[in-house]
């Protein structure tokens, strides 16, 4: 199974740019994807880290329901040393998108930070993503400690004969307490 066709079943549609896996899960499938900046069609595209992993999708989509966001702002509104680490990792991220635009490109860009934030939390998917990519992202590293270990006993995508399916063994893995 090639990465593409993996990813397009982890998000139930094609990408809409190229595939660079930049973190795998413990079955070797895609967590997090690289997206540049411009999309394929021209689209400026904020998200520079796609998460892909339909568990941590699930688990964040609750943290998200539960109130996560309102509440990571909070936090940062809350403690100045963890302001200030966000606000690094806004500016990194920033800095890292932009390098990824296309040498010599006149058009539109994105805007923001983290999922084109322009200032707090706008999404934990996009925080967590930041992290699972390596980055030094203190919000994802909240996310992380509450949504993981992502340990599925089986993989939630697998070989069909047409190419990669949704895998229906997968089920949740017991959530982390």
């Amino acid at each position: 199974m090639d990465d593409r066709s993996v990813v397009e079943v982890q998000i139930g549609r094609p990408p809409r740019s190229p595939v660079t896996v930049e973190g795998r899960c413990h079955l070797g499938l895609p967590v997090v994807t690289l997206v540049p900046p411009i999309l394929d069609d021209g689209t400026p595209f904020p998200t520079t880290h796609w998460l892909t992993c339909p568990l941590a999708v699930l688990r964040i989509s609750r943290l998200e329901a539960a109130g996560g966001v309102k509440q990571a702002d909070a936090d940062l509104a809350a403690d100045p040393v963890l302001a200030k680490r966000h606000r690094l990792a806004m500016e990194r991220y920033t800095q890292e998108r932009n390098g990824l635009l296309p040498p010599g490109w006149v058009g539109a860009v994105p805007s923001g930070g983290i999922a084109g934030s322009a200032g707090g939390v706008k999404c934990l998917h996009a925080q967590y993503a930041d992290t699972a990519a390596g980055n030094d992202n203190p919000i994802g590293q909240g996310i992380a400690a509450a949504i993981e270990p992502l340990d599925c006993a089986v993989a939630c995508v697998t070989p069909g004969a047409e190419g990669a399916v949704a895998n229906t063994a997968w089920v949740e893995p017991a959530s982390p307490s």
